[in-house]
């Protein structure tokens, strides 16, 4: 049995667990709407002077489809008003780069951001002495993929300085450091940054639709799901890793995070996401037609249900709430100078409400 499937089994088991001890049948789609919580002790203190509006902020792929289960269903409204919040008004919005969301949560103009284990890192790592960012919860875990146009290329050692990689944002996204992760396993230590110079900053859609129509300034694209396997329907286009091989299994992808100064004067607001990140991602496991029909209705309908339910059957693909292998990227950034602070476990870097999660 592979460690993919595996993982997917534990997965889905896990998520069988959680409806038990919430005491919940399977979710259909006539009782969407019904799921409750146990209390948590923490959420029974009367709420004090929370904020009126959370700003919360997404991405673009298929990783970010428990936050927009969330925002279909109003899930952290529905929340909130169960921890006695009252109307809380939730304004979503999206970036096309965790740095640009970091940016945003440093100046105040946003609450919640979503992204890559790597700017969550960073954050962390540069704000302890100030807004001390911490992680919520992750989304999920799936493979990113390198693919490209170019027939000669069978590896990175195959790249040249003709050739351009499409990245989210050059150096300090996901995909940059699962590109100086794959460098360095290729050409031995010390040389990480070797294939930097080749990077470009792209959004996933601008960047896929370079790769399908063949256009000279991107000849390769280290992308997540859906633009993977898109672009592999594509005869012109190939794969060339796996970040599954690179960090020899999976990984968190995504995740949520925060600032300790906006948790400390609204823990029920935070404890409204996670409780609503818990729900969507049940739903997710629960219902998978439902969830690419959600999918195909926020991601502008240029893929289809049918495809997207496919993507959610692929035992590579999973959405859970747990941190796994969060020190890999810790560990790999601090040897690196990319973060000056070695977390000392994944507990570093998360909110206490996700402690009580399996994570690593």
């Amino acid at each position: 049995m592979s460690v993919i499937l595996m993982n997917r089994i534990f997965s889905v088991a896990l998520a069988a667990i959680t409806i038990i001890l919430l005491g919940a049948a399977p979710l259909q789609a006539k009782d969407r709407y019904d799921f409750t919580f146990q209390p948590n002790p923490r959420d029974l203190i009367e709420p004090g002077d929370e904020t009126k509006e959370l700003r919360i902020a997404q991405q673009y792929g298929i990783a970010y489809l428990p936050l927009m289960v969330m925002r279909q269903q109003r899930l952290i409204e529905k929340h909130a008003h169960q921890l006695k919040l009252g109307n809380l008004r939730v304004t979503w919005q999206r970036y096309s780069s965790g740095q640009e969301m970091n940016q945003a949560l440093k100046t105040g103009f946003l609450h919640v951001a979503s992204g890559g284990v790597v700017p969550m890192l960073q954050a962390w790592d540069k704000s302890r002495k100030n807004e001390r960012v911490k992680g919520i919860a992750a989304l999920g875990s799936m493979p990113l993929y390198l693919n490209t146009t170019n027939p000669k290329i069978t590896s990175i050692r195959d790249l040249t300085d003709k050739d351009r990689i499409a990245l989210p944002a050059v150096r300090t996204s996901i995909q940059a450091v699962i590109l100086q992760m794959a460098a360095e396993q290729t050409f031995g230590k010390g040389q990480h940054n070797r294939l930097d110079k080749l990077t470009v900053s792209m959004s996933h859609p601008l960047a896929t639709q370079a790769m399908i129509l063949s256009k000279p300034e991107v000849t390769a694209h280290l992308t997540s799901p859906p633009y993977t396997y898109q672009e592999l329907d594509y005869p012109h286009i190939k794969r060339v890793f796996s970040s599954y091989e690179i960090l020899r299994g999976p990984a968190t992808f995504n995740v949520l995070w925060s600032t300790q100064s906006f948790r400390a004067k609204n823990p029920k607001t935070i404890r409204a996401v996670y409780n609503a990140l818990q729900e969507a991602i049940t739903i997710i496991q629960s219902d998978y037609q439902y969830a690419a029909d959600v999918y195909t209705q926020q991601g502008g309908g240029e893929l289809s249900p049918k495809f997207i339910d496919k993507i959610m059957a692929n035992p590579e693909v999973m959405f859970s709430n747990i941190p796994l292998n969060v020190m890999k990227y810790a560990k790999f950034m601090h040897k690196t100078g990319m973060i000056k602070n070695k977390p000392a476990d994944w507990y570093d870097v998360f909110f206490d409400d996700a402690h009580v999660l399996p994570g690593s």
